[in-house]
């Protein structure tokens, strides 16, 4: 059954949507998880755990647009597709080193310097990222390959996403599972994480990677690229001009992006939407046990909650901004993120009432992400030759400004032991707060901006015409891109 170029078979959509769950399976660990295991179970101070995940942020970083910009440029192996031959890359990337970085380091013991094994873990962090990076860009790339249509975009992006949600509920609910068997363990405190919680972390990793792998080889089998992208983007290869609506020639190169103001709004917005979603969910397990001095299991109900309350939110993502617009709708979402840092902020001694503080948090993350990714998806249009780059380009931002925020968090702590201080109660209620509402008002104030310069290539015709040497052509042959107000 061939697919129209504005949509794609149920099954298409599907098979597309689960590629990135390998990734987003591991990225709930890694944001959830890293730094509450390298600090309160292998017992690593605030700053070398804050390190291990800035490495990792900033490896993503400078691998996202490299990445994106081989991705452009190269042919893929043989006829399995340029985006399809660097997504296999990532995830035999992923797959190899993912399971050594929740997990002991080999030879090591209780004497062995914490900076040794920071050197071992280094490493595995670097290759994980590089094929997480290699894995995103390429499955993010497919979107404006596969359909045309602004509306299908949204829809596979939802489609998306609701396989990111299902990859988290699936993390929290094995997590759950892990920590309530081990209550029966003769431990003597089994609210408060330690060493013995390594084989948990250590088979949640295994499971994640089992999982990822079935679900990358549905991607492969099911997904069908357009080989002829990748001819269309060679370097001074010529097309005949008549008939087609937008001539080969005058399609834009990475450089070109880099004139473009819309590339700039779209960045900060995603960096913004970002930074919301990541640095609450890296902080909420500390948030958690050592603010609300909750019991271990809920650093994997919370989350779950979360992600459940996400998952219904992007099964009316499509309908809801077809009606209000997509910078209305991504503005709704903001509004849910402020309205839970507020909550937080107020109580101070939060009880059950932080399963409604998470539905909000879990509502509007996945509102402004789902939005954020189809505003980038918009902004490319029909530019797919250079698409990877441009999504690197946006990844890049988010994973330096992800990392330095984190360090300088872990830097500003208030105590450096494992065990925390009074002062810490306070320090993660406020991170909460400015993490998700802080950044929500600066992102707020960024798509302000979208209603005086919306969304749309403003200089495409100059370059245009500087790339085929038309300084005549009449403006009407070649069209701005439509705005996505």
């Amino acid at each position: 059954m061939s697919d129209s170029p504005s949509s794609l078979h149920v099954c298409r959509r599907l098979s597309y949507a689960v590629g990135h769950f390998l990734n987003d399976l591991c990225a709930s660990m890694w944001f959830t998880y890293l730094l509450v295991y390298y600090h309160s179970v292998l017992g690593f101070n605030n700053t070398y755990a804050g390190v291990l995940l800035l490495v990792g942020q900033i490896a993503d970083g400078f691998c996202t647009p490299l990445i994106g910009y081989e991705s452009d440029r190269t042919a893929g192996c043989g006829t399995y597709g340029k985006r399809k031959s660097w997504h296999l890359v990532g995830t035999v990337s992923v797959l190899v080193s993912f399971a050594f970085i929740f997990n002991q380091c080999f030879g090591c013991d209780g004497s062995t310097p914490q900076w040794a094994s920071l050197i071992y873990f280094l490493p595995f962090i670097v290759i994980f990222q590089f094929g997480w990076a290699a894995t995103q860009i390429s499955h993010l790339s497919l979107i404006p390959e596969l359909v045309s249509c602004q509306y299908a975009k949204v829809e596979l992006t939802a489609f998306r996403y609701a396989f990111t949600v299902v990859a988290n509920i699936t993390v929290y609910a094995t997590a759950w599972v892990l920590f309530n068997l081990q209550t029966g363990q003769a431990e003597s405190d089994t609210d408060s994480l330690g060493p013995a919680d390594i084989p948990v972390f250590r088979n949640l990793s295994l499971v994640v990677l089992g999982i990822g792998a079935f679900t990358s080889l549905l991607f492969h089998l099911g997904t069908h690229e357009k080989i002829n992208a990748a001819v269309d983007s060679e370097p001074g290869e010529r097309q005949p001009l008549l008939n087609t609506p937008r001539p080969p020639s005058a399609r834009m190169q990475w450089k070109h992006w880099l004139l473009e103001p819309s590339f700039y709004q779209v960045a900060f917005l995603y960096m913004s939407t970002r930074l919301i979603v990541n640095l609450s969910q890296t902080y909420i397990s500390m948030y958690l046990t050592n603010t609300l001095m909750l019991p271990k299991n809920y650093i994997a109900t919370i989350p779950l909650v979360m992600y459940v309350s996400g998952f219904a939110s992007s099964l009316i993502m499509k309908p809801f901004s077809k009606l209000m617009g997509k910078s209305m709708t991504y503005f709704t979402g903001l509004l849910l993120i402020m309205a839970f840092a507020y909550w937080v902020l107020l109580d101070i001694h939060m009880g059950p009432s932080v399963y409604g503080a998470a539905v909000l948090l879990g509502s509007g993350s996945a509102t402004i992400l789902v939005m954020s990714l189809s505003l980038t998806a918009d902004l490319i249009g029909d530019q797919t030759q250079s698409g990877a780059f441009v999504y690197g380009a946006m990844s890049f931002t988010d994973k330096v400004a992800n990392g330095l925020v984190v360090m300088l968090i872990q830097g500003l702590h208030p105590c450096h032991t494992q065990v925390c201080c009074p002062a810490c109660v306070w320090y993660y209620h406020y991170v909460m707060v400015g993490a998700t509402g802080g950044v929500a008002v600066a992102a707020s104030l960024c798509l302000c901006t979208l209603l005086i310069w919306p969304v749309r290539l403003r200089n495409r015709l100059s370059v245009i015409n500087g790339l085929m040497g038309t300084e005549g052509q009449e403006p009407d042959e070649v069209s701005d891109q439509a705005s996505v107000n």
